[in-house]
């Protein structure tokens, strides 16, 4: 059974930073990419970063410049780095994998940007 599970969200002041985690359990293949999506409340779920599977990154333009993606293969969790960190940030941050037969999620961690 396949299961993604976050971590490293939290309180942040402004202009701070911290590290998303989401760690791969179980066996999956045929992966096409994988990523993070985060929903404000009051508002529809966004991406806000994806990598293709062997291929390039891409970032939206609310968190360009102040984001990176990356996979580490040993401990099997995707990444997300995020720098410089805004109110506007402030939402709850899902991981994802998508696979040519599914489509799977994480149960999404809290980020909250205030001083």
């Amino acid at each position: 059974q396949v299961q993604l599970q976050e971590s490293g969200g939290g309180l942040v002041q402004p202009g701070g930073s911290l590290r998303l985690s989401c760690t791969v359990s179980g066996s999956i293949a045929s992966i096409n990419n994988m990523g993070w999506y985060r929903q404000a409340p009051g508002k529809q779920r966004d991406l806000v970063a994806s990598t293709a599977w062997g291929g390039g990154t891409q970032y939206a333009d609310s968190v360009k410049g102040r984001s990176t993606l990356t996979f580490d293969n040993a401990q099997n969790t995707l990444l997300l780095q995020r720098r410089r960190l805004k109110p506007e940030d402030t939402a709850v941050y899902y991981c994802y994998i998508d696979t040519v037969r599914k489509h799977y999620w994480g149960q999404g961690t809290q980020v909250t940007v205030s001083a």
